[in-house]
């Protein structure tokens, strides 16, 4: 899985690293802020014009986090923020995640567009942020960097999965949580292997989007509790709704509602008791 800044950004992560690690020992404690990590703080930021008012604040929240520890799992609480991670079983350097504060890959881009356009627009791992509703415009892996602005997300995998996710800055860089045993940091843009494309998330909210709430409500395959469960929510968040449709009645929190939403991202159906709005959402058509 899978998140700005001038010369200030090397006083603030050093900072910023004593106080999320000093009270968890010396393994989570910051290393010492030597010249190199400050000279790669002061060199992460906007590098190139053109991007939204968003993604430059997005850049320069990630950009905040230079140093912070990569760890497995982080980054996804309740709300956007640095946490401990998790051991993954399939990686030895993961070993001390859960001694360390700070973010994995998706986790730092969930929290640099918190930070840019508040809420929680890109909640879920490096695939949920792939595909979101936020997303703006598409980029092919082919078409390289030379369409990109500051602050579109990066992607790598294949066959239909991402595992990994970056913010680009400009000149060919990007701001990375890369992998357990490292810290964030400015990488070259890595064009080979399976690099999946890149993606630029609109600077307001889409037509048809909404906000869900609740905590940990269940998409499902079909417009019926009684379906498959396909996607848990574990907390509000931002989605597209293609269609409605009256099905099944459902009474969940108090009320009683038998209209449902199709989230074609997700593809599957949620209760309209979970999205804010109208029993009946205002401008969303009727599923065929």
């Amino acid at each position: 899985m899978a998140m700005r800044r001038t010369a200030v950004a090397a006083v603030a992560v050093l900072t910023l690293l004593a106080a999320w690690g000093g009270a968890h020992g010396a393994t989570a404690a910051a290393a010492p802020k030597t010249a190199k990590m400050a000279e790669t703080a002061q060199a992460c930021g906007v590098l190139a014009p053109g991007a939204s008012t968003a993604a430059e604040k997005a850049v320069g929240a990630a950009c905040e986090q230079i140093g912070v520890w990569y760890t497995w799992g982080g980054g996804h609480g309740q709300q956007p923020g640095p946490t401990y991670g998790q051991v993954d079983p399939s990686d030895p350097d993961s070993a001390h995640d859960p001694e360390r504060l700070g973010f994995d890959c998706s986790g730092l881009v969930r929290y640099a567009y918190h930070r840019a356009a508040g809420g929680d627009p890109l909640p879920g791992n490096a695939y949920h942020q792939f595909h979101s509703p936020q997303v703006q415009q598409r980029f092919t892996a082919a078409a390289g960097t030379a369409p990109l602005l500051p602050g579109d997300l990066l992607a790598w995998g294949s066959g239909g999965s991402i595992h990994h996710i970056a913010i680009y800055l400009g000149a060919g860089k990007m701001v990375e949580a890369r992998e357990s045993g490292t810290r964030i940091t400015v990488s070259d843009v890595r064009l080979g292997g399976d690099y999946a494309g890149a993606v630029r998330i609109a600077p307001a909210t889409a037509p048809g989007t909404f906000s869900t709430w609740g905590t940990d409500v269940w998409t499902h395959k079909e417009p019926s509790t009684g379906s498959p469960r396909v996607h848990r929510f574990p907390g509000p968040t931002t989605v597209r709704i293609e269609c409605q449709k009256l099905a099944q009645p459902v009474t969940a929190e108090g009320y009683t509602n038998d209209a449902w939403s199709y989230l074609p991202e997700y593809g599957s159906w949620i209760t309209n008791i979970y999205i804010k709005g109208a029993a009946w959402l205002d401008g969303v058509p009727t599923c065929p």
